[in-house]
């Protein structure tokens, strides 16, 4: 299952690590660790941001993909899963039966 993490970084501790040369070594470890397939860099809200792809087997391997970014950063992590156009092809047959089941009836006149 692919995931899309938006990771707010707060001014601090992220300030004082950027001066004493830790950030990026950290960072570094942490997208290796949990294995990133991209990150971008960007503001969200006007404050420090990241957008991180991972892939994961298993549901409960997102702890150990937030964690390092709340232990590390204490940054304030959403996550979301997210389809490629691939994914969501494959599940066009989900997706038709659910809208027939559960869409609302056509207004009779």
């Amino acid at each position: 299952m692919r995931l899309m993490l938006k990771v707010s970084l707060p001014i601090e501790p992220r300030n004082s690590m950027m001066k004493a040369g830790t950030f990026r070594p950290i960072m570094g470890r942490i997208l290796a660790a949990i294995k990133a397939e991209a990150a971008y860099l960007t503001t969200v809200d006007g404050q420090r941001a990241g957008i991180i792809v991972v892939n994961v087997d298993d549901d409960d391997k997102v702890p150990s993909i937030a964690e390092p970014l709340f232990q590390a950063f204490k940054a304030s992590v959403d996550i979301s899963v997210a389809m490629t156009a691939e994914d969501l092809q494959a599940a066009d047959d989900d997706i038709a039966q659910a809208a027939k089941i559960y869409s609302d009836p056509k207004p009779t006149l």
